[in-house]
Parts: C-alpha cells; structure tokens; sequence
C-alpha cells in the first residue's frame, strides 16, 4: 500500500492477555528496526487488570512499574513512541497518575461508573465545600410497553413453578421482556420497573420473552403503558448499577448483552 503502519506496543504487565512479555519485546524491537519505512511507532500502552476493585490494589501498582520499567527499556532500545496510555474508565478516577498522554475511556462516556467502589474513591478525593452529586449523566434508557393486564386471585401462582404465590388479589401486567432481551433471570422476583410513577416488583420466573409486574399500587394501569426498566419515570430512576446489585452482572456485561435487535431511538438534548 506503500503507508507505513502506525501501531502501538501493548506491553504485558500482569493481565495475562494480549500484551508482549520481554521476549517478546526482543522480537517486536528487532520487526521495528528491520523495517524503519514501514513501521511507525505511535504509542505504547498496556491494560490493567481490575482497576474497578480496590482487591486488585497491589496488582495494579506492580503493573505500573513493571510498565515503568519496560517502558523504559524500549527507550534505551531507541523506541520512543508519541504517546503512553494505561488509563481505562476506572484507572483514570482511581489513579489519575496513569492518564499520561492518552485515556481510553469507555463506560465513562456513556455515563455509568464502572463500580461503585470507583463512584466512592471519585467522591472521597473531593474536598470540602465541593459537590458530592454524581456529575454523570447517564445516556441510555431501556423502555417497554405493557401488553397486557389481569387479576390474580389468593392461593394461585404467577408464572413457571411455584416461585411466587399470590397473598391477596391482585393486579398484574405482563410486559414483552425477557432473558432473551438482556433482562436476566436471576431478576426473577426481584427485578424493578417503573409503570406510572411508581416502583414495582417483577414476580414470578423472568421468563424467554415476558415478565410479569405486580400493579397493585398502580391499579390504573393498562395496555399500552410505559414501562421503565432503566431510566427515569417522574422523579423515580431504575440505574445499571441497581441491576448489577440484584443479579451480580456488571454493568458491562448488563449493556452489551442488550441485543442488538432491540429498537434504538435517538433523541437529542439541548
């Protein structure tokens, strides 16, 4: 194509995935000099494995020096790269000291924290007199409609098995929801919505495709009505995080395992 490729050098520091160990290195250093005209080196970088999690402290520390340490190496080797970069969402709150040239923000950008334990750390750098309201502005809603609604009476069970046994009549909608869409079983019984204004229980077994919701303290409720399963409805918010607390997903995998078939609209804020 006569253009020279531009790369970058991921180093392997202690992730175990796809960074180059010293010997590695050898080899990538010899590729480089061999092929000046070819070969352009933009940046060097590597990845952290956890910085969420304040259990993966000391890992991450020897990771930075094990970078500082290779990073240096290149150098002597005449690699000198434009660009360091280690920092992902979690890294650049927690510790700041590894933005260096670049950041590569993910979740971040979509308005989530990567945990709560970075939520806290975020929040306990600041200094008094500062805000403590989450800057964040989330930039994803998650929406469904009730398809239908019916009365259940005391004794019956609602859904597969016997997870759920109506004390009392009552009122349930079924809202087209389902493992299949992302919404994980382990919400069954436990799961959250907001119909109306109010936050309701999802009962029974979460099942392929439908779910059922208890309205008893929304009794208005009919087809056809809004059913929040991550946003905001009046005042009340359904968040990831609430998500990742019932069902031990992250809020990654909770995001990217929404499908793709789901209908995305669109909407732009002033």
């Amino acid at each position: 194509a006569k253009i020279p490729a531009n790369i970058h050098i991921e180093l392997e520091t202690g992730m175990n995935r796809t960074g180059f160990h010293k010997p590695g290195l050898e080899k990538v250093v010899k590729l480089i000099k061999d092929h000046p005209d070819e070969v352009q080196v933009q940046g060097v970088c590597t990845h952290f494995a956890g910085a969420e999690s304040v259990a993966n402290y000391l890992r991450i520390k020897n990771q930075q020096e094990v970078f500082r340490k290779n990073s240096q190496w290149l150098k002597k080797q005449g690699i000198i790269p434009k660009k360091y970069h280690t920092a992902c969402s979690a890294a650049s709150i927690v510790y700041p000291k590894t933005m260096m040239d670049l950041v590569r923000i993910g979740i971040l950008q979509y308005g989530f924290w990567p945990s709560r334990e970075v939520f806290i750390d975020y929040l306990g750098k600041k200094k008094n007199g500062e805000s403590k309201e989450d800057p964040l502005k989330r930039v994803i809603s998650w929406k469904s409609k009730v398809m239908s609604t019916k009365t259940v009476l005391p004794g019956e069970f609602v859904g597969y098995g016997t997870t759920f046994l109506a004390q009392q009549k009552m009122k349930i909608a079924t809202v087209p929801v389902g493992y299949s869409h992302g919404y994980s079983r382990m919400l069954s019984n436990q799961g959250r919505v907001l119909i109306n204004g109010k936050r309701l229980s999802v009962i029974g077994i979460v099942n392929m495709n439908v779910m059922m919701v208890d309205i008893l303290e929304a009794p208005e409720t009919k087809k056809g009505d809004e059913v929040v399963l991550i946003g905001y409805q009046d005042e009340l918010e359904i968040t990831v995080g609430s998500f990742g607390e019932l069902s031990s997903q992250l809020n990654y995998e909770l995001l990217t395992r929404l499908p793709h078939d789901i209908p995305r609209i669109v909407k732009n804020k002033d």
